[in-house]
């Protein structure tokens, strides 16, 4: 990143952070999209049982990641200060962290996982479609975990394209072995919708593999040297990594995991609607990775910026940022609008399933502008290295408005399933509305802090 002294220059940047971050996001989500889409095919039963074992996954990776990505604050402000003979040892304890928490997970899922899906009123097939793709999957923890703090460090640089190139190269080896091992195909074992759990798995070595190639060999990355010298596990340094990512991963986790209870509590109905919830949700997700992209690059830029000391400027990209976002919610909008029947005939052939799926990406739209506000501020909040607040302000939001909300709707009303979706659109406004008031607040306190030590 480079300073800049127009708002014209600033869009520029900011378009050339932005762009690859949200063809990456769109191409990681992709794999989730391939995976419910290829599974639907399999059968209702299959769909449902993916769409069970991603409810218990997603959660638990989007809120661990989102610790890792304390790194690219802490990476973006020191470049910002021009510390770069800092960076490195902040990356590769990074890294050390990574493989602590894969572990940790991989523990954790081998005592709990059983009860959970023992707990819920499902049919056999579906139980064991989500227990054996979540198995599936776990094979594939490390790399990922690795790849995000990996990640982290490359786009902190600016160099967001890299990223983009990987998640390219990735899609075709997802597509391939959703299609090799879901279907039987070539001689491999015919697993349905448990084979997308493993088509994942290898996906996520491959990418790992990239990824560390590219900061060993590739500069820019190259000259930071992180893996020339293997430091020593500093607890102090993961424990200054945590008090940021921490804040931001649980912030994430009660977004995602609001959407994800969601789902587990669809459990109760008959299985057309769980799949058909899916269904929608995997869509609504896709879309949302518009506003999360907008998000990342935020963090990036007002980092950069925070670290340099430019408050006005920081200001003024959290604000373009934020109408970027808005504009694309409106676009999608219009799409769910105009498009939900033949969108829904993207997941399934079932009819019950295809029409219920279209009356669910109606109500999507409700909270796709609520996304667009919220998401880009907590990637501004992030560059300032504000978190705790942020955290507080989503536990309100998601868990204290949204999802009692809907439970009440979905139990009290004609709505039924659909009041979730209710529920889940005044959680959003909630936290978009709480969230642009510390903006504003923060902004308001870095300008005067800055001028006062200027002067």
């Amino acid at each position: 990143m480079y300073k800049t002294n127009s708002i014209s220059e600033k869009m520029k940047q900011f378009m050339i952070i932005l762009l690859p971050i949200l063809i990456t996001q769109v191409g990681l989500l992709a794999m989730n999209f391939f995976d419910t889409v290829m599974s639907g095919r399999a059968g209702a039963s299959d769909l449902a049982g993916v769409a069970i074992g991603s409810s218990l996954w997603v959660p638990v990776f989007t809120g661990l990641t989102g610790i890792l990505m304390a790194l690219t604050p802490i990476v973006a402000q020191l470049i910002g200060a021009k510390e770069g003979n800092r960076v490195s040892y902040s990356v590769l304890q990074g890294v050390y962290l990574s493989i602590f928490l894969s572990i940790l997970v991989v523990i954790l899922g081998i005592f709990i996982i059983h009860p959970i899906l023992n707990g819920m009123n499902l049919t056999d097939h579906v139980s064991h479609v989500a227990k054996h793709y979540l198995i599936g999957l776990s094979i594939g923890i490390l790399p990922l975990f690795v790849y995000t703090a990996l990640r982290s460090f490359i786009d902190a640089l600016g160099e967001t394209k890299t990223t983009m190139f990987i998640t390219l190269l990735s899609l075709p080896i997802n597509v391939l072995f959703n299609y090799l091992l879901i279907f039987g195909k070539f001689g491999f074992p015919k697993l349905g919708g448990v084979g997308a759990g493993y088509a994942s798995a290898i996906t996520y070595w491959f990418i790992f593999l990239i990824i560390v190639f590219f900061v060993h060999r590739i500069q820019p990355f190259s000259i930071y040297r992180v893996f020339h010298t293997f430091y020593r596990i500093s607890f102090s340094k993961w424990k200054e990594i945590m008090k940021i990512g921490v804040p931001i991963g649980l912030s994430i986790f009660f977004e995602v995991s609001i959407f994800a209870a969601v789902t587990l509590l669809m459990s109760s109905y008959d299985t057309v609607t769980i799949a058909s919830h899916q269904a929608a949700i995997n869509f609504a997700s896709l879309l949302y990775m518009a506003p999360l992209s907008v998000s990342m690059a935020l963090t990036i830029a007002v980092g950069f910026e925070v670290g340099a000391k430019r408050a006005k400027d920081a200001k003024q990209y959290s604000q373009l940022g934020i109408v970027i976002a808005v504009l694309f919610a409106l676009v999608s909008a219009i799409l769910l609008y105009l498009f939900n029947e033949q969108i829904a005939g993207l997941y399934t052939n079932d009819q019950a399933v295809l029409q219920l799926t279209g009356h669910f990406l109606i109500y999507a739209i409700f909270f796709q502008l609520s996304d667009a506000i919220a998401a880009p501020i907590q990637g501004a909040l992030r560059g300032y290295k504000d978190v705790n607040i942020t955290l507080v302000m989503a536990l309100v939001s998601y868990w204290v408005v949204g999802l009692p909300l809907g439970y009440m709707l979905s139990i009290h009303t004609d709505l039924g399933p659909f009041g979730y979706w209710v529920g889940l659109s005044s959680g959003l406004t909630c936290a978009a509305v709480t969230l642009y008031f510390r903006l504003r607040v923060l902004q308001k306190k870095h300008i005067s802090r800055w001028v006062d030590e200027t002067s």
